[in-house]
């Protein structure tokens, strides 16, 4: 849930989650917050609930007594009882406490407390969704529109801004009596500013505040702990998915028009597990353990830390509890790209969703004294530097523009190259003007490629890609004189070509379980105008003091919610559709084609993307809602794929939250998953892999489908049957594949695709190839 540069808080700071080691260097006096994993079916009959279990047993340890578990009591070490989406507590524990802890029969594991990254309107248009309910044109109906109004999307984030008119509810009927969430009040936070659109909101800071306490940060009092968002990325992500109609929305001029969300009918609820210092994962687990028992149908996290195996990630925990319950889940891929083995959040019952770019834009342009023209991206909106050529500067030496590094006399009344990379880009320019400069022009280089990404600048700016970055660089190298006109120019539609795969979404291939494709789709998440709060500057520099209802930023945070959007809509749509075909029809229905007819490009180097970046492809909303087959899994068939990984058998049940699982079932191969995609890795000693799918019939009856395959020269690959004939509605048909690698391949990587079609449908899935010598 991070979104990147100047939209990224600096405050993020990511922890990677690991298993506690007996051997720890950890003070024993000193406290940390664990997550304990407890053997549920081992409580004693003397106890009445888990709660009061947990607590007697924290109370044996040592240095700890029956007085520090007063519920006014500030040192109370049981922070969270799971029962939902984990079997388990949180508690504020010493090493020793710990040790003793482990030697308890009905302890599996202990993992310390992880701190997670949050990874943000012409989005409806732009996916095709130009109707009041966010349904295509010709599906909507009475019936169907009632129950848009009965989808609750759950978003676990910073928080939100009730008052933002993104959360109006003009309109809406009675909040659906299977509710059973609240709206807490708390801090600059009543009760009464839900209403029924923003049907609920909850905080969770426990994990937080532990955190705090143990590093003595006086400041985290000051901090707000209640639902109330004082970072502007909640509201923003929670209006992207379900936002209200908001007429004359813009950004400082940018971007204007109607703002809506993806599905604006749908019911938000807010759970506030993010703060200051991140989101720890203590906190996650009860907000997703809350949002399961109050009854959302969709979960949104743009939020996620380092891939690890699943046993060990809160996430992936949290997320098996809910699709058990029939909760659809989706997770933001990451910000890490375009390094590759990037991205998280990476469990196949998670919908992983990577970014893209618009057919928007914001362009600026820098004309330079030789009379060239560049054209960058800008959210600029105050008075420009005027029509004549301003002084251009680049001193290599403190090209990176960071605080103290820029020497006023070389600066002053002129515009600054400053080259992108180590702190952010709006604080560049901060920097700049401190230092006296009137403009600057924020150049790549090539860590971040050709993608440039407007900002709200404190000065007039102008963000170009590397090679026009070299350009500048090499003229003011070489001219005695150089001189520079900024200027800006709007808003601009239509551009081509879009989408594009973003350089900052992380990519694949998978490293927990290489079997499993990720990321699974992209959607929109370059550029996005959303619902922001009353109180931050959009920029989050203290010098900028205007405020906005709406801000432009970008991240997979915010193509994340873009999903969320549409799976509430495909919930409204097809009620009794497990979260796993609504992902298999997300998945099967995406295009791999941009608005030039060319195939998807990433725009990092311009080269032309993969699985490994764009998934099955970019999302298409209106064919996702028809999809005519579907792959379809369910809890039981994810643990069967748990048992094949290797685990242990503690592990598959802490994931499972069954003490019943027993592992008599596995597959052969982690990829024989009944997945919508394809995964195939050779080695030296292994050219074939083997594959059964199942497909089920949610089109018409009487439907037949014929299967295309594409591939490179090295891979030959046979489907058997070739046809599949479906009868009725819900019916079931299998088909195997097989895949046969050549000798002595020189490649490392290639990718293809099978697709069944008839004239109504076309259901693709991506496959990836890697070979090694192992």
């Amino acid at each position: 849930m991070s979104f990147i540069s100047n939209t990224m808080s600096p405050f993020f700071v990511l922890i990677i989650l690991s298993v506690l080691s007996l051997s720890s260097t950890i003070s024993l006096d000193s406290k940390s917050t664990y997550i304990v994993h407890i053997k549920h079916q081992n409580k004693p009959d003397i106890y009445s609930t888990y709660h009061e279990w947990y607590t007697a047993t924290l109370s044996s340890l040592s240095s700890l007594s029956t007085t520090d578990f007063d519920s006014n009591s500030n040192s109370n070490p049981l922070l969270y009882t799971y029962t939902t989406a984990y079997n388990g507590f949180a508690a504020s524990l010493t090493s020793q406490q710990v040790d003793e802890l482990l030697k308890s029969d009905y302890v599996i594991g202990i993992y310390q407390d992880t701190l997670y990254q949050l990874h943000t309107t012409r989005t409806p248009e732009f996916l095709g969704l130009q109707t009041h309910s966010g349904l295509p044109k010709g599906l909507v109906n009475e019936t169907l529109n009632k129950s848009l109004y009965d989808v609750i999307i759950g978003v676990l984030d910073t928080g939100v801004w009730p008052e933002s008119k993104s959360f109006n509810d003009t309109g809406f009927p009675a909040i659906p009596k299977r509710w059973r969430g609240e709206c807490e009040s708390g801090k600059d936070f009543a009760s009464s500013l839900c209403n029924k659109k923003l049907i609920g909101a909850r905080s969770f800071s426990k994990g937080f505040s532990m955190a705090m306490k143990n590093k003595n940060d006086e400041g985290s009092e000051t901090i707000i702990k209640s639902p109330r968002d004082t970072e502007g990325h909640g509201t923003h992500t929670a209006s992207t998915a379900a936002g209200s109609y908001v007429t004359n929305a813009s950004f400082f001029g940018y971007a204007s028009g109607i703002a809506r969300g993806i599905a604006p009918q749908a019911r938000v609820a807010a759970y506030k597990v993010c703060w200051a210092d991140g989101c720890f994962s203590s906190d996650i687990l009860a907000g997703m353990q809350r949002a399961i028992e109050d009854g959302v149908d969709v979960l949104s996290l743009s939020l996620g830390g380092t891939s690890a195996p699943y046993f060990s990630d809160a996430v992936a925990i949290g997320a098996f509890a809910a699709i058990k319950k029939g909760i659809f889940v989706s997770a933001s891929a990451g910000n890490s790209g375009p390094t590759p083995e990037s991205v998280s959040n990476v469990a196949p019952w998670i919908t992983t969703v990577g970014a893209g770019t618009l057919d928007r834009n914001f362009p600026a342009y820098a004309v330079l004294g030789n009379k060239k023209q560049l054209t960058g991206v800008s959210l600029y909106s105050g008075k420009g530097i005027g029509n004549k050529p301003v002084s251009l500067v680049y001193n290599k030496s403190s090209s990176l523009c960071t605080a103290g590094s820029l020497d006023p006399k070389l600066v002053n009344g002129k515009v600054m190259v400053c080259d992108r990379g180590s702190n952010g880009r709006v604080a560049k320019g901060e920097i700049v003007k401190k230092a006296g400069g009137v403009g600057m022009i924020l150049a790549n280089t090539a860590d971040s490629g050709e993608e440039s990404i407007a900002d709200k600048h404190v000065l007039p700016a102008v963000a170009v890609g590397k090679k026009d970055g070299d350009t500048i660089r090499e003229y003011v190298g070489s001219d005695p004189n150089p001189t520079v006109v900024l200027s800006f120019g709007g808003t601009v539609l239509d551009v081509k070509p879009a989408p594009v795969v973003a350089a900052f979404s992380s990519r694949g291939p998978n490293t927990v379980t290489p079997q499993i494709l990720k990321p699974d789709i992209i959607g929109p998440g370059v550029n996005i105008l959303a619902g922001w709060t009353g109180v931050v500057k959009p920029s989050t520099l203290l010098t900028d003091t205007p405020t906005s209802p709406f801000n432009i930023i970008s991240g997979t945070s915010m193509s994340c919610p873009h999903i969320s959007g549409l799976a509430a809509l495909i919930k409204a749509a097809h009620p009794k559709w497990s979260p796993s075909a609504i992902k298999s029809a997300i998945m099967t229905t995406a295009y791999t084609l941009d608005n030039t007819n060319t195939t998807l490009h990433e725009a990092s180097v311009g080269a032309v993307s993969t699985p490994w970046a764009h998934g099955a492809g970019h999302v298409d909303p209106q064919k996702a809602l028809s999809p005519g087959l579907v792959y379809d899994a369910s809890a039981n068939d994810y643990v069967t794929f748990l048992c094949s990984l290797n685990y242990t058998l503690e592990h598959v049940k802490t994931i499972a939250q069954n003490p019943n699982v027993n592992c008599s079932r596995k597959f052969s191969d982690p990829g024989q998953l009944n997945y919508p995609s394809f995964s195939i890795s050779f080695g030296s000693n292994k050219r074939v892999a083997r594959y059964t799918r199942t497909l089920t019939n949610v089109g018409d009856a009487n439907s037949v489908y014929n299967v295309a395959v594409d591939g490179p020269l090295t891979v030959n690959i046979i489907v058997k049957p070739s046809e599949l004939v479906f009868g009725k509605v819900l019916e079931k048909k299998r088909y195997t594949v097989t895949f046969v690698s050549k000798k002595d391949v020189a490649i490392k990587a290639a990718f293809g695709s099978i697709t069944w079609s008839n004239s109504q449908h076309q259901v693709k899935s991506p496959i990836a190839f890697t070979w090694s010598s192992k």
